[in-house]
């Protein structure tokens, strides 16, 4: 297995530049893992100097991706690419700005052949950002 954290988080996950909106993988147990990300002014989901919604819920399932690829790795396997089959509960308490650095959680409620239920939650530095629940497909 591999160390923790892994800053070179590229070779684990399917989506590449300028669409990685992961930047470290912190840690990860058996049911979580915690990543964080720094907010570029060059980032595709940030505008007017904030990073969108759609950028949050991009990080939630990066961090699933991030979670898998490591798993994969650790067994000598490929990455498997997943999809987001479905998004509930999704809420916005703020966004972050450029140059902050956000700590995401997700937790696996459930796996269901090849469906992983989810949850996640982001934060910048003290204050939960957004939440939902999540589930990711995984591509044969």
């Amino acid at each position: 297995m591999m160390t923790l954290p892994v800053e070179n988080i590229i070779p684990l996950i399917p989506q590449k530049p300028p669409f990685v909106m992961v930047g470290k993988l912190i840690d990860m147990d058996k049911n979580s893992t915690r990543s964080s990300f720094l907010v570029n002014e060059d980032n595709i989901f940030v505008k007017n100097n904030l990073f969108s919604e759609a950028g949050l819920m991009e990080n939630i399932a990066q961090t699933a991706a991030l979670r898998a690829g490591y798993i994969a790795r650790a067994e000598n396997k490929p990455a498997v690419v997943g999809y987001i089959g479905a998004v509930s509960g999704f809420e916005i308490y703020g966004l972050p700005e450029v140059n902050d650095e956000i700590i995401t959680e997700i937790t696996v409620e459930n796996q269901i052949f090849d469906i992983t239920v989810l949850s996640g939650r982001v934060w910048h530095k003290e204050n939960l950002l957004a939440k939902c629940e999540m589930k990711v497909f995984k591509q044969q």
